[in-house]
């Protein structure tokens, strides 16, 4: 398939009074044009920090990010606001995300003023109408304000907003989290439409299983700034090989009714210190797996079937037959 985003070894560090600490480390994908890789792993594992770094949000600390073909890992501020007008977000919360002293009108169309796309005003109301309405805001609306709005319609402005400039890719930053579950389906379903309508490409951010599982054609799990397993949607769900994998999603809450029950793993143990971290599995001090090997040696993400991806030392032990 023809590859969007390619992202090889990416590094994002933070300085603090003791030492460095390593919120991406080492993270390498790649992203086809008009699908979705859906990032999933606990709070601080490095998700919203990957996807500000590929938008150069955040400066990457090391690696490399091909868009379109083109190296953009560094580069200068006038090829970044080109390149821009393809690479969006939709930011977590649709309220602080926005200008709560803007109409609603205005804030979709900044970003057509910002690139000088209409010169006619009513060129460019007749374009944040049509946002407005593809994204299902009433046109009543234009002239409100973001705490006139629920956090529903607040997030369809936002994603009007990233729909402005025509972009290819969207970094998605658990979009949904902050609403109501009958609300989250509406947003989830409007942004699978405008993806097969206008041939999207998401990087979907959550720590929602059951929303990934929903949206994503690939999904990669981080733990402490890596992808510790990544494969294609229905294979991961039907298949985990990671002993963090496995237990990310026996935390999902199924019906009592159903006959496959599935056994909960429960995990214990300090989570390793992202600051310095030593050159072992990150995982080591939580895995009930864990041997002598994880606690010297830090597991490469190595392909162990077709598409699906591994960083565990022991993961053929682990899912052999008892």
């Amino acid at each position: 398939m023809d590859t969007l985003l390619e992202v090889k070894d990416l590094k994002k560090y933070f300085k603090t009074p003791n030492g460095f600490l390593h919120a991406v480390d080492g993270v390498s994908f790649g992203l086809a044009r008009g699908t979705t890789l859906g990032v999933v792993g606990e709070s601080g594992c490095g998700k919203s920090t990957l996807g500000r770094v590929i938008l150069h949000l955040l400066e990457p600390t090391a690696g490399m990010m091909a868009f379109n073909g083109k190296d953009i890992s560094d580069i200068g501020k006038n090829e970044l606001k080109t390149i821009r007008q393809d690479m969006q977000m939709i930011f977590q919360d649709p309220y602080s995300s926005i200008n709560p002293r803007m109409t609603i009108g205005e804030i979709v169309g900044e970003p057509l003023i910002i690139y000088n796309k209409f010169q006619n005003p009513a060129d460019l109301n007749k374009r944040v109408n049509k946002l407005m309405e593809t994204v299902g805001i009433a046109q009543r609306l234009v002239n409100a304000y973001p705490h006139e709005l629920d956090g529903g319609r607040r997030q369809r402005v936002g994603i009007a907003r990233a729909l402005a400039l025509n972009p290819k890719f969207i970094v998605c930053d658990e979009p949904v989290s902050s609403l109501d579950v009958s609300i989250r389906a509406q947003i989830l379903n409007l942004m699978q439409d405008l993806q097969a309508e206008l041939g999207l490409t998401y990087l979907f951010i959550t720590h929602d299983l059951s929303v990934v599982r929903h949206i994503s054609d690939e999904i990669a799990v981080m733990y402490l700034g890596k992808i510790v397993e990544k494969a294609e949607s229905k294979e991961l769900f039907r298949k985990q090989y990671h002993p963090y994998t496995k237990a990310l999603l026996s935390a999902i809450p199924r019906p009592k009714v159903m006959k496959n029950k599935i056994k909960r793993v429960i995990l214990k143990g300090e989570i390793s210190s992202p600051i310095n971290p030593e050159e072992k599995c990150r995982f080591f001090p939580r895995c009930i797996y864990a041997k002598e090997k994880c606690g010297i040696s830090q597991p490469e993400l190595r392909e162990v079937e077709r598409n699906h991806f591994v960083a565990c030392h022991y993961y053929e032990e682990i899912n052999s037959p008892s």
